[in-house]
């Protein structure tokens, strides 16, 4: 998230990011109440809803949000009666339009589900049929939710592809999913779930890995389509900023539960439990280079534990001995009967502060005595100076230097594979690095980014044709073949994107680190080998006694901090990172970006940051290119080219990023 740039309203046109107006008619569409669901696990009974009460009124949008396992996408599931085959629902009760959906048969649901209420899933690559045209699947809901059929039900089918902005919706009608871009397939189940025109639409994160410029366009066809049909709309997301955007109300979980519930101008000018306050902390700017982030510590506690406290009282900074022997209530609603039952008396009647903006904590409560109740800590904690580095110079010799780098990828066709064209996917590419320093190459999906990650670690040699010249600490990587190539290795390394599929799931951590040890240093011997592994599972922040686990057994931050202790074994001078962050929550983003900020600092690692999140790159970076087609458009110091851009496309780029605070 970002802070407010000095875009030239003259070159981009301007583009409403602010919510869209309240509803007129606030009456109550969709209503979930004590909502408790259960799923069988071989480590238990998971609860993974536990009183969940919620409401949206017609034409509002309704924004979920919180970390990764906390219950949003479980809720929407929930809500449409589609749960795994393990789960079940325990207790409560959902109303649509004062028809409680939780009693109606099966076959009665289904006519509910997509007609009156729908659901944009998260990935849309999983989501559609992959043998069934785009059109035949956009038909199916119209046929069996409205009278069309036929010729009619088709062309109401090129109308909605169309409405949702498929370029050539009478030919895309007749493609397959595979022949369709991210954010055209996410298109097409916006088409979906809109086909029967529902009063109530479930958004399921549906913008998460999309570029900036392609989630402008669906927030803004989601925005546009909502105020034309009168729906209302419950978006779940992660990301702030996009909930500043988009959101009337906000309602943010925890652990299955929902702990603050606020009008999003409220909510994002003044936060009040613990966890939104960090969550907010912990956001990367420009502002926050010289501190560390507001990281929170731990994990998102396992749903099959009996709580009789706080969720989120191991984490939290202001917690006190109150906290951790009783339940909140959720200050602001009348209590609950199984929060009752675990609160003291004195708060059983449970004067509320605001009915408006009710909260999970006992920071709240009225009645406790002041010795008893928690307080929040400073929010200044971290004094500046705790991570303030002296960063190299521009003028320093270059550790990486590449000059008009180009990778083309041969088209082939034919029984004889014969090459009948060039895709180039990166097209005179030159840039340079200095010690201790990061370049964020930033730009849209497809540009060339990862490519030239890749080329750049030689990766690419036998899939492509590799042109220019690429120097590190002065010697030629692009003429290095064999044995001088692998003693140039060590010095360079790259973090993937994804760590669970860059990780082998066959070895142990031990293996994994090791591994480069004994290919890149064979001057090191067993015991050497294994101090060094004990060292970097610290500077990574994992405990030693992980040695012997497997990487299905470690959370998504952990997996990362594995991929980074992996790279860093060989002790390399530069890192390409590729997208370390963009699949991890906010919490363990800012993990990870204090992480590597700290191992630079320490170390004097330069990195190359691959990234298209703007506000990593406005904390992290000293230099910034922006890639475009292949080509780098613009490139220097961080702060001239995001806050004063010269070229046209970086502009929109920078435009396109929604924000906490609009400009």
């Amino acid at each position: 998230m970002t802070n407010d740039l000095d875009d030239d309203p003259a070159a981009v046109p301007s583009r409403d990011v602010r919510r869209p107006p309240s509803p007129a008619d606030d009456a109550d569409l969709l209503v979930a109440d004590h909502l408790h669901v259960a799923l069988e696990s071989d480590a238990g009974l998971v609860r993974a809803l536990d009183g969940v009460r919620l409401s949206v009124a017609r034409g509002e949008t309704f924004a979920l949000v919180g970390e990764s396992g906390c219950g949003k996408s479980m809720t929407a599931m929930a809500l449409m009666r589609l749960l795994p085959d393990n789960g079940r629902v325990d207790d409560g009760s959902v109303t649509l339009d004062d028809e409680e959906l939780l009693a109606l048969p099966e076959s009665r649901m289904r006519e509910r589900r997509g007609g009156k209420i729908g659901i944009i899933f998260q990935d849309p690559s999983t989501s559609l049929n992959p043998v069934l045209r785009v059109g035949d699947q956009i038909v199916e809901t119209i046929v069996t939710h409205t009278p069309l059929r036929g010729e009619a039900a088709r062309a109401r089918a090129v109308e909605w592809l169309e409405q949702v902005g498929i370029p050539e919706p009478e030919r895309r009608i007749d493609d397959f999913p595979f022949q369709m871009s991210g954010g055209q397939k996410q298109r097409v189940m916006i088409a979906i779930a809109l086909a029967a025109e529902p009063e109530m639409l479930i958004a399921d994160e549906p913008t998460t890995a999309l570029d900036v410029t392609i989630q402008a366009q669906i927030l803004e066809l989601l925005r546009d389509l909502q105020q034309r049909l009168g729906m209302a709309m419950m978006l779940i997301t992660h990301d702030l900023a996009v909930v500043a955007q988009m959101a009337h109300r906000v309602a943010l979980m925890y652990a299955g539960q929902i702990v603050e519930v606020a009008d999003a101008g409220e909510f994002f000018a003044s936060p009040l439990h613990p966890y939104a306050i960090k969550l907010f902390d912990a956001l990367p700017e420009a502002g926050k280079r010289d501190v560390p982030l507001a990281a929170i510590p731990g994990t998102v506690p396992p749903l099959t534990l009996d709580f009789r406290c706080c969720r989120f009282a191991d984490r939290c900074a202001a917690a006190v001995d109150h906290c951790r022997t009783y339940v909140p209530p959720l200050f602001g609603e009348a209590v609950a009967a199984g929060d009752a039952e675990a609160a003291p008396p004195s708060i059983r009647s449970n004067g509320a502060p605001d009915a408006t903006h009710p909260v999970r904590c006992f920071i709240y409560d009225p009645t406790l005595p002041d010795p008893q109740r928690p307080k929040l800590p400073g929010q200044d904690a971290v004094p500046r100076s705790a991570v303030a580095t002296v960063r190299p110079t521009t003028s320093a010799a270059p550790l990486l230097e590449v000059r008009d780098l180009t990778v083309h990828f041969p088209i082939r066709k034919g029984v004889l594979r014969r090459i009948v064209g060039h895709v180039k996917a990166v097209d005179g590419v030159s840039f340079s690095i200095a010690p201790g320093r990061t370049l964020a190459l930033v730009g849209e999906s497809g540009c060339g980014k990862t490519t030239t990650g890749k080329a750049l670690l030689q990766l690419l040699r036998s899939q492509a044709d590799i042109g220019g010249t690429t120097l590190f600490r002065g010697e030629r990587l692009d003429r290095l073949e064999g044995r001088a190539l692998q003693r140039i290795r060590p010095g360079i390394q790259i973090i993937f994107q994804d760590p669970f599929a860059s990780l082998d799931p066959r070895m142990r951590v031990s293996d994994i680190l090791e591994e480069g040890l004994i290919t890149l240093r064979p001057d090191l011997d067993a015991g050497q080998r294994a101090a060094r592994l004990a060292t970097l599972l610290d500077q990574v922040g994992i405990r030693n006694e992980a040695m012997h686990r497997y990487p299905h057994e470690f959370s998504g931050g952990q997996r990362q901090r594995l991929a980074i202790a992996r790279a860093l074994a060989v002790e390399p001078g530069l890192v390409v990172c590729d997208e370390p962050t963009s699949a991890l929550d906010v919490s363990v983003q800012a993990q990870i970006l204090n992480l590597l900020k700290a191992l630079q600092r320490d170390l004097g690692i330069a990195y190359l940051f691959i990234t298209h999140n703007i506000g990593v790159v406005e904390y992290l970076a000293d230099d910034v290119a922006v890639m475009a087609g292949g080509r780098i458009v613009e490139q220097g110091p961080a702060e001239r080219v995001l806050q004063h851009p010269q070229e046209l496309y970086t502009r929109t780029l920078l435009a396109a990023v929604p924000r906490l605070r609009p400009a």
